[in-house]
């Protein structure tokens, strides 16, 4: 299908997904992790060939690990649509009101943005949660997964299909692009009359790339570079367990942790406390000079390591004077996605949640809970860092606009 009838399709169903009923939507929702859970083995045979293909071209583990669909994943992406059946439907709601002078009534109503364009690499899951929080905040999507992850991902979006072919809504509220040909996706970038919306959800060279050829809003984060400060007030026990699991629990995700600063009152004690289980998670330690005079022998960081994604088991160090040369040094090399301190001092908690503006700051927990699912919004389709409507994950709310509304008793404008 060209790219032009793709995105007429979908702008022709927008307008009749917009006032689905709730329940006609949270029924897609619940047949379709009843389908996930049936059709297991042909997931898995077709995303076995995006595996094997990855270990071919000798992508790195932690990326292959992110395209695996496993049988943890299918119950994970089963939860997530569960979850979003639970949450309230956003479409309709009356956010605020009030009362002006001559007794007219205004308020604000959510309502769809309209059509989402999304673009994204390796992670098979965000076809179904993409195709959820669309579907439940009234918007058409149109998905365009990477190559990496073709056959996984139009599995996924056949059993969307069917699943919607039993039901009330059509199946063109949901549009599959079949194709790796660059030109086609930038033809689909034009279409401002038709799309409302892109969401890039990968590397930055990604982004960069869907916002030089876009002529419709993108909303976009170019890096995850997420930062924990551990206080000289810090239970370094709780440090340590919480800034490895932000580091390896999945190093490849843009809610890793990147750069750790440490206090340099406790530097002595935590560092070599730290630094051992690091690196019997398999972690590669580059630190500053104060760091290395703790850390004997490790590789010394250079001035490109402080804003370094590295997406892997590498992980920057920094040994800071107090919290107020860590917040500068996130101000300066961090990119708004997420940040944390650990502490039990309640004054510098609150500071530190004070001034530093990322999409989420945390106190004594891991950068890698910057997540829809984990923050209770069902499912995310991607952490906005760009200060539009929306800033960090996108929930359902995050996916509708408001308009005015207003009742009057025959008020006019003198």
């Amino acid at each position: 299908m060209i790219p032009e009838k793709l995105a007429q399709k979908a702008k022709g169903a927008s307008d009749v997904l917009a006032h689905a009923s709730t329940d006609e939507k949270n029924r897609v929702l619940e047949r379709l992790a009843d389908v996930l859970e049936k059709n297991q083995d042909y997931l898995y045979a077709e995303n076995m060939k995006d595996v094997r293909a990855a270990e071919n071209e000798g992508m790195a583990k932690s990326l292959i690990d992110r395209l695996r669909i496993d049988d943890k994943l299918v119950r994970e992406m089963q939860g997530s649509l569960r979850d979003v059946v639970a949450l309230p439907d956003p479409v309709g709601e009356i956010v605020k009101v009030w009362k002006r002078p001559n007794n007219l009534l205004v308020g604000r109503m959510r309502i769809p943005i309209g059509v989402i364009l999304i673009i994204y690499e390796s992670r098979p899951n965000v076809t179904i949660e993409a195709f959820s929080l669309c579907l439940k905040s009234g918007n058409c999507v149109i998905l365009k997964g990477g190559s990496e992850a073709y056959h996984s991902n139009r599995a996924l979006y056949r059993l969307i299909v069917d699943t919607l072919k039993e039901s009330k809504i059509s199946p063109d509220v949901v549009q599959f692009v079949d194709t790796a040909d660059r030109d086609y996706i930038y033809k689909l970038l034009e279409r401002e009359e038709e799309i409302d919306l892109v969401i890039p959800r990968g590397g930055e060279a990604l982004i960069r790339n869907v916002v030089e050829r876009s002529r419709i809003p993108v909303l976009k984060h170019y890096k995850g570079v997420c930062h924990i400060y551990v206080d000289d007030a810090a239970d370094q026990a709780m440090a340590v367990d919480v800034a490895v699991n932000a580091k390896v629990q999945k190093p490849a995700t843009c809610n890793a942790l990147e750069t750790l600063l440490v206090h340099e009152k406790i530097a002595k004690s935590f560092l070599p406390k730290v630094y051992k289980e690091l690196v019997r998670q398999g972690v590669t330690v580059r630190g500053c000079e104060k760091t290395a005079a703790v850390l004997k022998g490790i590789r010394k960081a250079t001035n490109s390591d402080w804003p370094a994604e590295y997406l892997d088991l590498t992980l920057a160090v920094k040994v800071v004077a107090d919290m107020e040369e860590a917040v500068d040094h996130i101000r300066k090399y961090g990119s708004s996605h997420t940040d944390a301190i650990i502490t039990a001092n309640y004054d510098r908690a609150w500071k530190f949640l004070r001034e530093v503006n990322s999409s989420l700051v945390l106190v004594n927990a891991s950068t890698r809970l910057n997540d829809g699912f984990q923050l209770g919004l069902g499912a995310e389709m991607g952490i906005s860092t760009t200060r539009l409507h929306a800033f960090g994950p996108m929930g359902l709310e995050e996916l509708t606009i408001t308009k005015f509304i207003a009742f009057g008793d025959g008020q006019l404008r003198t």
